[in-house]
């Protein structure tokens, strides 16, 4: 199998994984909520960036990537 047609395998299986467990009601409340996500609430505005979370996924993706990469 060529890497590309193989990785986009794994990409699919993956996110078909994901999918079925948030489908089933996998939720885990600590996403969105570590120490150095922004969250902002006055009024009627509300501001929210996850540093910290979006850092965590991109240091989990890049380990998952390049263990196939292997």
């Amino acid at each position: 199998m060529q890497p590309i047609g193989r990785l986009l395998l794994i990409t699919g299986l993956l996110l078909a994984g994901i999918g079925l467990l948030i489908s089933l009601g996998f939720n885990p409340k600590w996403i969105g909520r570590l120490p150095g996500d922004i969250r902002i609430e006055k009024g009627n505005v509300r501001f929210f960036l996850p540093i910290t979370t979006c850092l965590l996924g991109s240091l989990l993706l890049s380990a998952i990537l390049w263990l196939f990469r292997r």
